[in-house]
């Protein structure tokens, strides 16, 4: 609510990044190939669901006792955790890209281990494996978006991880129900789980670092290349103020907060 009644948002926000991206493919690939991070946290959600069923057929363990379920479940969240506190470590000292490479790898790895478990507590180690990976991509993949998108579009190409993460939760209960009557059934559930990691590794391999992390690091001339791919050609040279402005900014809050350390 706003004064005066309801703010209706204007069509145009709606269509801009539509004609953005149709000028500029480029940006829309960066936001999907990224926002696969959020498939992935979406699918490993969803997927579970269906497969703990099956999964209890095959382990009398399991169907007996309600811990084990638990925890077979909650292990994805309790790897996420630890893989998004460490992915701020590791987005900051080695880059978004290589995050992200990172992050499906360990998530790849989770996958396998899961399809292939001989017992209850490997499907464990792959939950902590995969959660560890949904923990990264989850914090990774839409800051990845944000620092390579044009201002303007950010807010809407941003929003694609969200979209992906339902999407990715539909897909699983797709998955599940295709492989209800198939051989393996579970294994199969969550070893399909190992595809789009593959598919976004192969993808980023040919995307950039994210410019604002680069300017950071002082290359400041590949920063002004991968903007002059994002940005008309009469906007570059205002992103490249921008990024030194934020840069000046954060170094000078780094300095008060010494500061003020250092008097307590």
């Amino acid at each position: 609510m706003v004064e005066g009644g309801i703010a209706k948002a204007d069509k145009t926000e709606f269509t801009e990044c539509w004609r953005t991206a149709w000028r500029t493919p480029y940006i829309m690939r960066l936001a999907l190939s990224a926002g696969i991070g959020g498939l992935l946290f979406g699918y490993d959600t969803g997927v579970i669901s269906g497969a703990l069923l099956y999964i209890r057929d095959d382990f009398e363990s399991v169907d007996k006792k309600t811990w084990l379920q638990e925890t077979i479940v909650s292990m994805a969240v309790a790897g996420a955790i630890v893989g998004a506190g460490c992915g701020g470590i590791i987005n900051d000292r080695f880059g978004r890209k290589k995050s992200i490479l990172s992050a499906d790898f360990v998530f790849f790895i989770g996958a396998v281990i899961m399809a292939i478990a001989p017992a209850p507590w490997v499907i464990v180690v792959g939950r902590i494996f995969v959660g560890f990976g949904v923990g990264m991509a989850s914090m990774t993949s839409p800051l990845y978006i944000s620092e390579s998108s044009p201002a303007r579009i950010r807010g809407a190409l941003v929003s694609t991880n969200g979209l992906l993460i339902t999407g990715g939760q539909f897909l699983s209960y797709l998955i599940n129900l295709a492989f209800t009557k198939a051989k393996g059934t579970w294994r199969w559930m969550l070893g399909v789980a190992g595809i789009p990691p593959v598919v976004q590794f192969v993808l980023m391999l040919s995307l950039p670092e994210s410019p604002r992390w680069l300017y950071r690091q002082n290359k400041v001339d590949e920063a002004r290349a991968i903007l002059e791919r994002i940005y008309p050609a009469d906007e570059v040279d205002k992103e490249m103020k921008a990024l030194a402005s934020s840069m000046k900014l954060k170094r000078r809050m780094k300095l008060l907060l010494g500061t003020t350390c250092s008097l307590k």
